[in-house]
């Protein structure tokens, strides 16, 4: 009964550190970096859309272009505030396309001069790019 109770701590103990290397191997591929590639913006990362009218939904487009040698994902577009919906292309971009950005400002309820924020998150090496917008909106 002792050497049935020690084989069955000894397999357990095994199979115990089989499934830490497997896990270990499961974070180690995670964590390796994806294909990196670059990106080219074409106009200004920084627009001044002027002066609006408070109720207005405006847009703002980002052109951009992949410069480097492996597809372009763009893994997230992330605004700032509720006030900004940006969109993201949902398909990689291959090298040397061209592609764009966009996002609606819904001005209702926010008078005065805005800075809203757009993050991009890509396989660039750096990983986060942060665009920026700004508005006057007038009360009428």
């Amino acid at each position: 009964m002792k050497k049935l109770f020690i084989l069955l701590i000894a397999t357990t103990a095994l199979f115990a550190c089989q499934s830490t290397d497997k896990k270990t191997t499961a974070e180690k591929t995670a964590n390796e970096p994806a294909e990196l590639t670059s990106i080219q913006w074409l106009d200004s990362t920084t627009i001044n859309l002027g002066k609006i009218k408070e109720g207005q939904v405006v847009e703002v487009s980002y052109r951009f272009k992949n410069s480097g040698d492996k597809n372009l994902v763009i893994e997230s577009v992330k605004a700032g505030c509720g006030c900004t919906v940006p969109e993201r292309p949902e398909k990689p971009i291959a090298p040397g396309e061209e592609d764009i950005i966009k996002a609606k400002f819904d001005s209702h309820g926010k008078p005065g001069h805005q800075q809203k924020t757009i993050t991009v998150t890509a396989n660039t090496p750096e990983k986060d790019q942060v665009l920026t917008f700004s508005v006057d909106v007038e009360t009428e």
